[in-house]
């Protein structure tokens, strides 16, 4: 049946959408909250000082001169202003003087006898330095720290919109510190894609000893392109040459160059090729390059296009460098086919690093290392792991090894079983089990004659790929799968394979058609996959007998060496021999599969009831019921030895 992934984003919750900043408070609210803020703060400031002239018993100083007359006071300390009263009983009070006038002149002003001030002791004590100043300057600095206090609330409420126009200009490059332990990745942390790290093994020695390469003429390629497909570890091994040459490593996105404001592209590049010159030895990592790479002059945006800019700039900046400037620029992308042939050329990005799709014995090193933190059980075998996932990159393999992880904590497990990871494995590539979509039992017989179309037709035809599970328990938005993986890896197919490929693909079609006498809308994925397959054949692969050795499509329609995305330039009579030419390969998969299923009915109907009892059978024992039926399982010999046409 047919399975899908859903690569649609759900809206984030809590978040306001994107585009529209968060609303806030108008700037008159704002406003009021500070000045109702100040009055608070005033008004605090008034109780603490009455509240600490009542604990001080303060008096005044004329009362204080008619206690002395009474013979009240026994000594006075004067402290600056300060002026602090003994009296008789042991208390204390407080009053204050004239700073410009001495004590005992400002008591003879008040009318008081020398003979009345002789009786008391008058000790006069220097003020301390920061309490003096905290003193004189707090009257003038308390209004002023909360008027700034004011203007700084206020400006950091628009500071979002208007103060960033003055960065729109600045790298927004990420910095990874070499001393930074835990950020930190080496050539030990990657496994697989041995050629990449060998030709990246000369970046790391040049940035080490720049000066061997500078003595004898050498000069170090100023930019690597890493090229491979979606997650096959572009960006952990340009981090990785960061940590075994244990320099700065900056890293930004293509994307993060360009905005809506002309001119802040070729800003934000100049200003991140300083930075790193400022920093070398350093690497420049810029990922997904082609966001502004793409080849210029396709008419798109026309010639002020803010990305071409940015793209001018970048190539002004890369020929700019010196021999000896220590800085490498490395570069990711998924497409290399539509980057500018200005960018790619020598004494740019001159060195092209092709990363794979790692092997067999790749995958199960990127297991081991994704395994390091994670409790095994003892019955994992990680070899047979990697057996099972041809085709999946180092993302996948990490994604199956957390997923492993996720299903063990669900269940309360204190370790990952080998079931664990096979259960993942179906669920990274088709989606999460979905037990609550029950079929009823004409559907579920339908998805069963299906899916058992497609086993046996895969086992008995000699190119196809032996089958190692069916299923119709829905995953994703698949009613049913049936998963069929070579013996080894496979880096190329022969048009044999593809045969074989296109009528396993018919043949859910025509087990519904031969046993019901009727087709559902299960087969539409299978139909899609087989179609741009058999016309892949005539127009890309030259496998067709009418048009030979001719390539009669662009891949994929994508940019070729500046010639910008083109239609077909295809005639209506050339199309319809293309249509005519695919349809004969159909229809002739098509007869091959009613054939096998003719012939093998019987066995047809043995997988179809064994799958309606259990649901889901393994390789062991479909192989079982292929042999009590008089059919020969296939064996990695078989396949060895088959010619390729």
């Amino acid at each position: 049946m047919a399975n899908l992934r859903e690569g649609e984003q759900k809206p984030r919750k809590g978040r306001a959408p994107l585009g529209k900043p968060p609303e806030g408070p108008s700037m008159w609210t704002q406003m009021l909250i500070a000045f109702a803020i100040f009055l608070v703060l005033s008004a605090g400031y008034s109780i603490v000082r009455q509240y600490v002239v009542a604990e001080n018993n303060e008096v005044s100083l004329s009362q204080l001169v008619g206690d002395i007359e009474a013979g009240l006071v026994e000594s006075i300390l004067v402290e600056g202003t300060s002026v602090t009263a003994t009296y008789a009983d042991g208390s204390e009070k407080i009053t204050r003087k004239e700073s410009e006038a001495s004590l005992t002149e400002t008591f003879f002003n008040y009318g008081l006898t020398p003979e009345s001030l002789a009786t008391v002791e008058i000790t006069v004590k220097d003020e301390g330095g920061a309490r003096y100043w905290f003193l004189t300057l707090a009257p003038l600095l308390i209004p002023v720290i909360l008027i700034l206090g004011i203007i700084w609330y206020l400006s950091r409420q628009v500071r979002g919109a208007g103060m960033q126009a003055f960065t729109f200009g600045r790298s927004m490059a990420r910095l990874v510190n070499p001393e930074d332990e835990v950020q930190k990745v080496t050539f030990a942390d990657v496994a697989g894609a041995k050629e990449a790290k060998m030709e990246l093994t000369e970046i790391v020695d040049f940035l080490k000893n720049p000066k061997k390469f500078i003595q004898i003429g050498a000069r170090i390629p100023k930019g690597v392109l890493l090229m491979g497909a979606a997650g096959t570890g572009k960006t952990l091994l340009a981090r990785a040459v960061a940590g075994e040459s244990n320099v700065p490593f900056f890293s930004i996105s293509g994307s993060e160059f360009v905005e809506m404001f002309v001119g802040v592209g070729a800003s934000r590049v100049r200003d991140t090729f300083q930075v790193a010159k400022k920093a070398a030895p350093a690497i420049l990592f810029i990922d997904e390059i082609d966001a502004i790479g793409r080849v210029r002059g396709s008419g798109v945006g026309g010639g002020n296009d803010e990305r071409e800019q940015t793209l001018n700039q970048i190539l002004v900046e890369m020929d700019g460098f010196e021999p000896n400037e220590k800085v490498v620029i490395m570069a990711a992308t998924n497409r290399p086919d539509v980057l500018d042939p200005a960018l790619v050329r020598p004494g740019r990005f001159d060195r092209r690093v092709v990363i794979d799709l790692p092997d067999r014995k790749d995958r199960e090193d990127i297991l081991k290392i994704h395994a390091r933190k994670k409790p095994l059980g003892p019955d994992v075998a990680l070899t047979v792991i990697a057996e099972r996932t041809p085709g999946f990159s180092g993302a996948d393999l990490a994604n199956l090894m957390n997923e492993a992880a996720i299903l063990a904590a669900r269940e309360d497990r204190k370790e990952l079983t080998q079931y664990d990871l096979i259960r993942s494995i179906e669920k990274v590539m088709l989606g999460p089990e979905r037990r609550s979509h029950i079929l009823n039992k004409k559907e579920k017989e339908i998805t069963a004659y299906h899916e058992a179309g497609h086993a046996l037709i895969s086992s008995v035809l000699p190119y196809a790929d032996p089958v190692h599970k069916i299923s119709i328990i829905s995953r994703g938005r698949a009613a049913g799968y049936t998963l069929k993986l070579p013996f080894e890896d496979r880096k190329m197919q022969s048009k044999n394979e593809f045969l074989d490929d296109i009528a396993v693909s018919l043949g859910g079609y025509v087990a519904e058609k031969m046993v019901y006498g009727d087709i559902t809308t299960g087969a539409s994925n299978d139909l899609q996959v087989l179609t741009a397959l058999a016309r892949d054949m005539v127009t890309r692969y030259g496998m067709s007998e009418k048009f030979g050795p001719i390539a009669l499509e662009p891949s994929q329609g994508r940019t070729i060496f500046g010639a910008g995305i083109e239609a077909s330039e295809q005639s209506e009579e050339l199309s319809a021999q293309i249509d005519t030419e695919v349809k004969k390969i159909v229809d002739g998969a098509l007869k091959k599969a009613e054939n096998v299923l003719k012939k093998h009915r019987k066995v047809l109907d043995a997988i179809a009831a064994k799958l309606v009892e259990v649901e889901t059978i393994e390789r062991e024992d479909f192989e079982k019921v292929l042999i009590a039926n008089g059919i020969t399982p296939k064996k990695k010999e078989d396949i060895e030895h088959q010619p390729l046409a």
